[in-house]
C-alpha cells in the first residue's frame, strides 16, 4: 500500500499532482479548440504543468513524497513521460542529480560544448542563432545526444530507445490528426517549458561543471565540502517578499535551503529558509534582478568556459552569465 512520507504533505502534493495532470491534459483540449484565447491559455497551461511536473520529479528524486524508494521512483517514472524526459531512464536521471548534491558539482552527461566546437560552423551558427531568437536549441540538442548514445548502446537500451520514440510520436500524430494547429502549439507550450526550467538551473549555482560519461564517479579533489556548496549557490526567488509567489515554481528557488537539506518537501523550503537565513539575503537573486542577463547573456552563456560572477552589491546578477544544459531532465 502507498503511504505519504510525511503527514502534512498528503493534501498538498495531491493537490500539485491533480494540477500538474489536469493542467497538462486540459491544456491539451484547449489547444486543438480554434478559438485564439483557447489556443493561447492551452499552452500556458500545458507549459506551466509541465514545469509542475518536473519540479514533482525532483521531489521524487529525493524521496519527499512516499515513504518508499519505489513508489517515488514509479511515480517519477510515470511524471518523466509527461515532460518528455523519459528518452533517459529514470534510474539515470536520479543518480546524476543525487550526485550534484553529494559531489557538489554540476554533473552533466554531455559535453555539449565539446560537441559543438567539434561540429561543423555551420552547424554551431544554427545553434546559435536559434539561441539568439530564444528557442532553446541546447536543450533540445541535449535530448539529441541522449537519443544517440541510447541508440548506440544497442540492445535493450536501443529496444527501449525506439519503443518510447514510437509511442511518443504516435500520440503526437494524434493530436495533429485532432487539429493541425495543435502540434505548433505544443511545441511552443514545451519550449516556454525549458525556458522556465533553464531560467532557474542558469542562476542557482556557481559550481565547477564535471563531465561525467555514464555517470563516472568525479576524482575526489573535485569534490566540495559544504561552504562551498552554500556560498556558490543562489536562491533565484520569484519574489523575496511575498513567498507565495515561488509555489509557481514549487518553491524550487529557495535553493540554498533546498541544499542545506535535500530531503526537506517543497511546501516547507520557505519556512526553511527564513529559518536559516533571516533576512540575509546575500545569497538571494530575485528573478526580477535576473531578467536582464538572462536577456543579455542568451547567447554568450551557450560556449562560455565559466558561469560568470555575482557582484557583491549594485546590479549584483550583471556579469552573471549562468548556466546552461545542467538540467534534471537530461541524462545518459
Amino acid at each position: 500500500m502507498i503511504s505519504f512520507r510525511y503527514r502534512d504533505g498528503i493534501a498538498r502534493n495531491l493537490a500539485a499532482l491533480a494540477y500538474a495532470l489536469s493542467g497538462w491534459l486540459g491544456g491539451i483540449v484547449l489547444i486543438t479548440r480554434p478559438h485564439p484565447l483557447a489556443l493561447l491559455c492551452g499552452i500556458l497551461l500545458i507549459a506551466h504543468a509541465l514545469a509542475i511536473s518536473a519540479y514533482l520529479i525532483h521531489e521524487c528524486e529525493h524521496g519527499t513524497i512516499f515513504t518508499r524508494t519505489r513508489d517515488n521512483d514509479r511515480l517519477g517514472s510515470a511524471l518523466a513521460w509527461m515532460s518528455g524526459a523519459c528518452i533517459a531512464p529514470y534510474a539515470g536521471l536520479k543518480e546524476k542529480h543525487l550526485r550534484h548534491h553529494a559531489d557538489r558539482l554540476d554533473v552533466v552527461s554531455f559535453d555539449y560544448r565539446g560537441a559543438l566546437h567539434a561540429a561543423p560552423a555551420w552547424f554551431r551558427r544554427t545553434i546559435l542563432t536559434l539561441e539568439y531568437l530564444y528557442i532553446p536549441a541546447v536543450e533540445y540538442l541535449m535530448r539529441g545526444l541522449i537519443i544517440r548514445q541510447r541508440w548506440q548502446r544497442g540492445g535493450t537500451a536501443r529496444v527501449t530507445l525506439i519503443v518510447v520514440l514510437a509511442l511518443r510520436l504516435a500520440a503526437f500524430a494524434l493530436l495533429g490528426a485532432a487539429a493541425p494547429l495543435a502540434l505548433p502549439a505544443y511545441a511552443i507550450a514545451y519550449a516556454i517549458f525549458l525556458h522556465i526550467l533553464r531560467f532557474q538551473d542558469a542562476f542557482q549555482h556557481t559550481f565547477d561543471v564535471y563531465h561525467a560519461p555514464d555517470l563516472a564517479a568525479a576524482p575526489p579533489e573535485l569534490v566540495r565540502d559544504r561552504a562551498y556548496e552554500q556560498q556558490n549557490t543562489y536562491s533565484d526567488v520569484v519574489s523575496a517578499d511575498h513567498p507565495w509567489l515561488n509555489l509557481l515554481v514549487l518553491n524550487f528557488a529557495y535553493h540554498n535551503a533546498h541544499h542545506a537539506r535535500p530531503a526537506e518537501p517543497w511546501y516547507r523550503l520557505a519556512r526553511l529558509h527564513r529559518k536559516l537565513y533571516a533576512d540575509d539575503r546575500t545569497q538571494v537573486l530575485p528573478v526580477r534582478t535576473l531578467l536582464a542577463s538572462y536577456h543579455r547573456h542568451r547567447v554568450t552563456r551557450v560556449m562560455a568556459a565559466h558561469y560568470g560572477e555575482v557582484a557583491p552589491d549594485g546590479d549584483r546578477a550583471h556579469g552573471f552569465l549562468g548556466a546552461v544544459g545542467v538540467s534534471f531532465l537530461t541524462a545518459s
